[in-house]
């Protein structure tokens, strides 16, 4: 049976939810003064400023709520991002392959000789073109000028000759003949001898290994059966020459380097008549047929040649000369100066000597900075005749020899250039010695200059008893 349920019940029910729903907000009973009421936490006024007086917090920016992307999205994104930088960082090693391989052409390659030797990186410190003493403004043009005409007037007036001379079987001479490699070896020779003797060691060599008789060299000593003999043949044809050991294997050694250097630029000379490319122009100046017919000729003769060098400037010859064994400045700069025919001024212990009494260079120099410093100071057109004028002087006049004072024979009849003239050194009889201090520091110069042309023996040996000779009494 259903329930009714009447009006009177309804009312009782509505009544007892509305009281339910009015319970909140009925009102508390006042406090009890009786009880003590803990007081309010008040909340500082400076709440918002940050601490050690940094100033008030900034406001927070309102930044808009937007959805946060869902897994797919994100790594679709990471995907987009990841392939942008692959294909940046491509760009960018390509772009740096890109300039890399321009900067590569525009650089010219390295040279190296024949057998893939580097050559040497400038071993005796030169400086072309630039003084090592540039605070020594010495000498001058006008010094220059008038040491070469107070010499002349006694030595007699030297000029460059117009051709050079045929070459001598008996003389060997400084360089001064027409084949740059018969230069170059009488060169050596003589060097650290005296003239007679280097003319004793080139004559043994013409004796023991001929002359050419024909093809391209006929007349030239067979300096390629002087390469294929061993040491100790060679030795015994210029052992009268004195230094012997040392001039026979640096000899030899030249021999082979030319031989090498030869055939390589027969190679690349008939390579560049075929394909006219960058290497061939690079290794092979462009020169006349003529010329290259030459050279060709000269290596399938066998026929040792540095002929080439004539296409060379002053400063790559050089550099070409004093790769060779035993070669130094010295004898690098007679070879340019008489069979190139360059200006160059060669220093041997007797210019080396007068220039340092004449106050030319300074006391610390050595026979390299020496070189390098007149080099940039003496006028070209006077290199030639000041060269021989100097040497001429130093083995003649009795006041300027090595190791000779106010006893020496001749002292009494002057020097034509003693009024220009500091001479140190160790003198004979009462002429001015050298302090101590000057000793030691002429010691020390010539420790630095055996260190210094240690590669070259022969110009190591020279300087030295260069430097004996007028430390020393007789």
């Amino acid at each position: 049976m259903e329930r009714r349920i009447t009006r009177s019940a309804a009312r009782a029910a509505a009544a007892l939810i509305a009281g339910e729903e009015n319970s909140t907000s009925v009102p508390q009973p006042p406090p009890n003064p009786a009880i003590k009421q803990e007081k309010p936490v008040l909340r500082p006024a400076l709440f918002d400023e940050l601490p050690h007086n940094l100033g008030p917090v900034p406001p927070t920016l309102s930044i808009g709520t937007q959805p946060a992307p869902s897994i797919a999205e994100s790594d679709k994104e990471n995907q987009t991002l990841k392939s942008n930088q692959v294909a940046n960082l491509a760009t960018e090693l390509q772009t740096t392959v890109n300039n890399a391989t321009i900067k590569l052409k525009k650089e010219p390659k390295i040279r190296t000789t024949s057998t893939g030797r580097k050559p040497k990186k400038n071993p005796y410190g030169l400086t072309p073109g630039i003084s090592p003493f540039p605070e020594l403004v010495r000498p001058t043009a006008e010094e220059c000028e008038n040491v070469t005409q107070l010499l002349s007037s006694i030595h007699g007036v030297v000029t460059a000759p117009a051709t050079i001379p045929e070459p001598s079987l008996t003389v060997t001479g400084c360089g001064e003949v027409p084949s740059v490699l018969d230069a170059l070896i009488r060169t050596l020779l003589s060097g650290a001898t005296t003239g007679s003797n280097a003319a004793k060691a080139f004559g043994g060599l013409v004796q023991r290994f001929g002359i050419l008789s024909e093809g391209v060299g006929k007349g030239s000593v067979n300096w390629d059966a002087v390469r294929q003999a061993t040491v100790k043949d060679v030795f015994e044809a210029i052992k009268s020459g004195g230094l012997a050991d040392i001039k026979s294997k640096n000899l030899k050694a030249i021999l082979e380097i030319v031989h090498e250097d030869n055939q390589a630029r027969r190679a690349t000379l008939l390579n560049s008549e075929s394909k006219n490319d960058s290497m061939s122009k690079l290794v092979v100046p462009e020169k006349a047929d003529k010329d290259k017919q030459y050279e060709i000729a000269c290596a399938d003769q066998n026929f040792l040649s540095l002929n080439h060098l004539h296409n060379l400037t002053t400063q790559e010859a050089m550099a070409d000369l004093i790769k060779y064994p035993g070669i130094g400045p010295k004898t690098a700069a007679c070879v340019i100066l008489f069979c190139l025919q360059r200006p160059c001024f060669a220093v041997d212990t007797h210019i080396f000597r007068l220039c340092r009494w004449l106050g030319w260079i300074p006391v610390s120099a050595n026979e390299v900075t020496a070189f390098s410093h007149l080099e940039v100071r003496i006028p070209d057109h006077l290199k030639y005749s000041l060269h021989q004028l100097f040497i001429r002087h130093g083995k003649t006049c009795p006041r300027c020899r090595a190791a000779t004072g106010e006893s020496s024979a001749g002292w009494q009849d002057g020097c034509v250039i003693d009024h220009l003239l500091t001479r140190d050194g160790k003198r004979k009889g009462n002429g001015p010695t050298m302090s101590s201090k000057k000793k030691a520091t002429a010691k020390s110069a010539a420790g630095k200059r055996k260190r210094m042309n240690k590669d070259s023996e022969e110009e190591t040996e020279e300087s030295a008893s260069s430097l004996s000779e007028e430390m020393s009494d007789e």
